[in-house]
């Protein structure tokens, strides 16, 4: 049973009472040349969700869902907002909160790059550091600890299981494709985070042309790409990813997305490592079909990588 109704309809309403929350969305889509002349036949598009106020992607579930808690009263005055994050979303957390008026605090994989728990909390938000040898899958078990032990404080959105989270990409992110991309597109390229992006975007992209291929980039399990999540076994697999939507897998570890980065940068595209492994997988795709139309997402920005080894 999906945990929250859609609020599109009521999305208005909102945006008047917090008009910040109307700098969400709408991100440009640009053509990616990097691969042109190994594939001519081969038109490559990728959403600008660095664009987003929170710098990445997540702005948009994480509005979703705070949005619907307000609409059903779940979320209300006293409480604070509480979920695990790799990083992205709790910075989506920490500054729609902020939007709010909500207090927040993040449960934090303690590997998270400098820059992100740096600007969690220049937005007031708390963090929670857990033991990064652990994985992050400690950080979602810390998270629900912290909320059982005090339910009334918190109000815990739970961005894995949450339904808002996939509607969010269904109702935006996917509209604004099918409305941007000038072709026919035959493959959308996704990864797993919390599993709503490929969930939300596929089952919109499907319904519009049901020949379109939705293609996993499958990271590595270790060292990992900040901000995608392995599907190995033994891993928490997240409740609102429909895998029944995948029709191929493509496994990308950092190094390959690094030096994508790379490449896009002396572009002047400045993104970070999940962008890199989306456009690796995209490059893969391209030379196996010689012709189509791929789609994927530059999901956030280069600056949140300074302090690992992206940039060396």
């Amino acid at each position: 049973m999906e945990r929250f109704s859609r609020l599109m309809p009521n999305l208005k309403k909102w945006l008047e009472k917090y008009p910040a929350l109307a700098a969400i969305g709408n991100t440009p889509l640009i053509r990616i040349n990097l691969f042109e002349k190994e594939c001519p036949g081969v038109s490559i598009f990728a959403k600008c969700e660095f664009a987003n106020p929170g710098g990445s992607l997540k702005d948009r579930p994480v509005r979703h869902m705070l949005l619907a808690a307000l609409e059903s009263g779940e979320l209300a005055k006293g409480k604070t907002i509480l979920d695990s994050s790799s990083g992205n979303a709790g910075i989506a957390y920490a500054a729609i909160g902020a939007m709010l008026g909500f207090p927040v605090e993040i449960v934090l994989p303690g590997n998270a790059s400098v820059e992100r728990k740096k600007r969690i909390q220049a937005h007031g938000a708390k963090i929670i550091e857990t033991d990064p040898v652990k994985g992050y899958d400690e950080a979602i078990r810390v998270c629900h600890q912290r909320h059982q032990a005090d339910p009334k404080k918190y109000f815990l959105p739970d961005q894995y299981k949450n339904a808002n989270n996939w509607h969010a990409h269904f109702e935006t992110t996917a509209a604004e494709i099918l409305k941007q991309v000038p072709e026919t597109i035959t493959h959308f390229v996704s990864g797993v985070g919390t599993g709503g992006t490929i969930t939300g975007c596929g089952r919109r992209l499907k319904e519009a042309g049901k020949d379109v291929q939705i293609v996993l980039a499958d990271a590595e399990e270790f060292p990992g790409i900040e901000g995608l999540k392995s599907l190995g076994p033994g891993n928490i697999i997240p409740e609102i990813f429909d895998q029944t939507l995948v029709d191929q897998k493509i496994a990308v570890g950092i190094e390959p997305a690094a030096e994508i980065c790379r490449k896009l940068a002396l572009k002047g595209l400045f993104v970070g490592q999940s962008s890199g492994a989306y456009l690796h997988v995209a490059y893969q795709v391209a030379k196996k079909i010689k012709k189509g139309c791929i789609v994927t997402l530059l999901n956030d920005i280069g600056e949140r990588y300074f302090s690992t080894r992206l940039w060396d």
